[in-house]
């Protein structure tokens, strides 16, 4: 081998890895909505409701919730394992525009709660006297699950998933 096939294949080697980090370069520009780097979200659902302490004693004592901020208008709770949060606010408040304004009609908005052991949640509610608005039961596509509504009149489905029959 001479010093001439030497530098070649270098050059070969080098083309190679600068082909396969440009191909590398451009599934990430594929993958990643059209060139954009993917963008960093967060999010929690905000409650607009009166019932604000009710509401924060029920996800701290039901739900094992923690507070993550709260002022004289506005609550920021979390869930036991800080994967999740939700707001709460009150009503016409001044400080919030028209939108954040009027209360939750009690309709239409449900939260699900994924637990690993729905059975041993289920009589931890009954326990505390919650009422169940949905028994326990189980869904042929794998649910097994009970409902609870909190104060607010947020509906909150309690599942643990598992295989469904057809599977």
């Amino acid at each position: 081998m001479t010093f001439s096939d030497t530098s070649t294949s270098r050059r070969r080697g080098a083309m190679l890895i600068l082909g396969i980090l440009i191909a590398i370069c451009l599934l990430f520009f594929v993958f990643t909505a059209k060139g954009q780097s993917p963008v960093s979200m967060k999010m929690n659902a905000g409650i607009v409701t009166p019932k604000l302490q009710e509401t924060k004693k029920f996800y701290q004592d039901v739900l094992g919730f923690g507070v993550v901020f709260e002022n004289d208008f506005y609550l920021l709770m979390h869930t036991p394992n800080h994967q999740a949060e939700l707001s709460f606010l009150l009503p016409d408040h001044p400080s919030q525009q028209a939108v954040f304004q009027p209360a939750f009609s009690g309709r239409g908005v449900f939260l699900t709660i994924e637990v690993p052991d729905v059975e041993a949640m289920y009589k931890k509610m009954k326990a505390l006297s919650i009422p169940i608005v949905v028994e326990l039961r189980e869904e042929p596509w794998g649910d097994r699950h009970f409902a609870i509504q909190d104060p607010a009149g947020i509906s909150i489905d309690i599942v643990t998933y598992t295989a469904s029959k057809s599977d």
